[in-house]
């Protein structure tokens, strides 16, 4: 089974939805591809990834209620090559806002349905994320308490000459836990399931 999953945020880098790609590809078996959509650049490869794919993963922000901009003339283009090619692919979207609700994503989910439809693919529903920001900050919370971590280790071992601490390594293990945890937590806070999964 193969499963193409498509960034579809604007930003270059530490985007949340890429974020939101990483991880949800671990949790996926079979072949995976991870692809940007930015430009009108990145059409022709992805419609090449997805002659073969069984699964499309969308993970996008919401933008005015809706798909960011950029993504609309692509969904038109794959609605093209959708009715010229007939795939039999199963469609996902992954949508995150700003908003504390992820509720606030249903728009965006039934643009995606309605261009499943209209393509003459599977939806087969969405996952709506509130608090999406949130995401960055545990990037940058698990950095600063891997560096912390080294730095207690290299004046631990300048002190006593034991570089590799055990108590310090179980205190990194347990704080990054935690990061994860409390930040999964918020971020999930409300997580937004579309009620029309298939």
């Amino acid at each position: 089974m193969k499963t193409v999953f498509i960034d579809c945020s604007p930003k270059n880098r530490l985007s949340a939805s890429g974020f939101i790609v990483g991880m949800t590809s671990i949790f996926v078996s079979g072949t995976k591809k991870r692809m940007k959509l930015r430009t009108k650049a990145d059409y022709e490869n992805i419609l090449k990834e997805l002659e073969d794919a069984d699964a499309v993963v969308f993970a996008m922000p919401l933008y005015v209620d809706g798909v960011p901009s950029h993504v609309l003339p692509f969904l038109r283009e794959m609605e093209v090559w959708c009715k010229s090619n007939n795939p039999k692919i199963r469609v996902y979207t992954i949508a995150n806002n700003g908003f504390i609700e992820g509720r606030q994503n249903e728009p965006l989910m039934q643009i995606m349905e309605n261009f499943c439809i209209r393509s003459k693919i599977k939806w087969c529903g969405g996952l709506g994320i509130g608090g999406g920001v949130m995401m960055n900050v545990m990037r940058i919370m698990i950095v600063v308490v891997f560096a912390v971590t080294i730095l207690n280790l290299i004046l631990t071992g300048i002190d006593s000459g034991n570089f590799l601490d055990r108590n310090i390594l179980l205190n990194f293990l347990k704080n990054v836990a935690e990061v994860l945890f409390f930040g999964c937590g918020i971020i999930t806070f409300d997580i937004w399931i579309a009620s029309y999964i298939r």
